[in-house]
């Protein structure tokens, strides 16, 4: 079902990235007595169906003639503190268009320890040590990571999320630790939001895709990871379900026409196809999975798993998602990068002749065009970097592996 507000995203994207953002963030600010000096669009975070963030750098002027650069941040979405410190309500003009909110960073309003994990002073305060900290990633009004370094040079992460989601974000980091699954360590959980991590061991797996595999590595890195999912807990089948990427289909292809407006049409039929297929294949038996498996997440230590990282999802589901999970995004590598993974032809070829000996084949490329179609949108740049081709490209897979779905459900149709 679609959120109330998901038909006119494409026009909140626009609104929030084009001109009519300096109307809405010099409105804010003329409610505290300051000035808009000038501004451009440092990131742009689309949830389909959840409302659109857009972060911002800009220069602002105090009422005094001072100019300061300011992080400014301004949401669309649907907040559940809407009347929180430093959050500013900017009605439509006209009564036409959507109600944003803009705050200026740290002040989220759906992130209460934001502050302190971007204050190295408090943050040195509220863990009992000096320490550097430096800003990994930030989507408003979900979630925030800061890599910390302390005086005698080890390093942990804090998460900092809205203080509902935290306590599970702990219960699913020990529910690993305490069976032997290699994830980080829960240091501290406070009930702002704040969690504190220890750092995963290993090298990232895109490390070794990027270097390339003969047949024999690919196969032994690939049990690996096959050992890896099946070691997850049985106790993670208490915890609640997160929707597979595939089943939020119709969602990505919103978000893939907000980027790609002209291939809407192309879009909207591979998010049609998936749900198609996926109502008549076999996604195999509900068994813990991790919930966003891919190489990003998954650091190694040679050919094994030395840490699994990003464990948020960690619930009930179909093996046959976790594996689409990280097919899908390997596969989309060389459209991302193309210097870099020269090599990845044949372990992806590899891995999804071993993936499919598992799972059902035809489910199995279903399900990567689900995953590939849910990162189209994030192929967009907003540094000026060149980023159409990487977009078009990952539409262009995803609708590669559904075609190939289809083959194989042709294949083994009775005649």
């Amino acid at each position: 079902m679609n959120h109330p507000g998901s038909s006119r995203e494409p026009e909140d994207v626009a609104l929030l990235t084009g001109s009519g953002a300096s109307a809405v963030l010099s409105a804010a600010l003329a409610s505290e007595g300051r000035g808009l000096a000038s501004w451009e669009v440092h990131s742009v975070h689309h949830r389909p169906g959840a409302g659109v963030s857009v972060g911002y750098t800009a220069l602002v002027v105090s009422a005094d003639g001072r100019s300061t650069t300011e992080y400014l941040c301004a949401t669309t979405a649907r907040l559940s503190h809407p009347h929180a410190p430093g959050l500013t309500r900017v009605a439509p003009a006209g009564g036409n268009g959507p109600v944003v909110h803009v705050w200026c960073h740290p002040a989220d309003p759906e992130l209460p320890g934001l502050v302190v994990a971007c204050t190295p002073a408090l943050l040195s305060a509220r863990l009992g040590t000096r320490l550097e900290a430096a800003m990994v990633a930030y989507r408003p009004t979900r979630r925030a990571v800061v890599r910390t370094t302390f005086s005698d040079g080890a390093t942990a992460y804090v998460k900092v999320l809205r203080p509902s989601q935290s306590p599970g974000l702990a219960q699913r980091h020990r529910m690993l630790t305490t069976v032997g699954v290699p994830a980080p360590e829960v240091l501290r959980e406070d009930a702002d939001g704040l969690v504190v991590l220890s750092a995963g061991r290993g090298t990232a797996l895109s490390g070794l895709l990027s270097r390339g595999m003969d047949e024999g590595q690919a196969e032994r890195v690939f049990r690996s990871l096959v050992a890896l999912l099946d070691s997850l807990p049985q106790t993670a089948l208490r915890l609640p379900a997160h929707p597979a990427w595939s089943e939020r289909a119709r969602h990505y292809a919103h978000a893939a026409a907000t980027v790609l407006p002209e291939e809407a049409a192309r879009a909207r039929a591979v998010a049609e196809g998936v749900e198609q297929v996926m109502r008549t294949c076999d996604i195999g038996p509900v068994l813990p999975v991790h919930g966003d498996f891919y190489e990003a997440n998954i650091l190694m230590d040679g050919e094994r798993v030395a840490s699994l990282l990003d464990v948020d999802s960690l619930g009930p589901g179909h093996r046959v998602d976790d594996l689409a999970c990280l097919l899908g995004h390997v596969s989309v590598l060389d459209h991302l990068a193309p210097s870099s993974y020269p090599r990845l032809g044949p372990v992806l070829r590899t891995w999804t002749r071993l993936a499919e000996q598992l799972v059902d084949p035809v489910a199995l490329r279903a399900r990567c065009a689900g995953v590939v179609l849910s990162l189209v949108a994030g192929a967009r740049r907003e540094d000026g970097g060149p980023w159409r081709a990487d977009a078009e490209g990952r539409l262009a897979r995803a609708e590669a592996w559904l075609a190939q779905s289809r083959e194989a459900q042709a294949r083994r149709a009775p005649h």
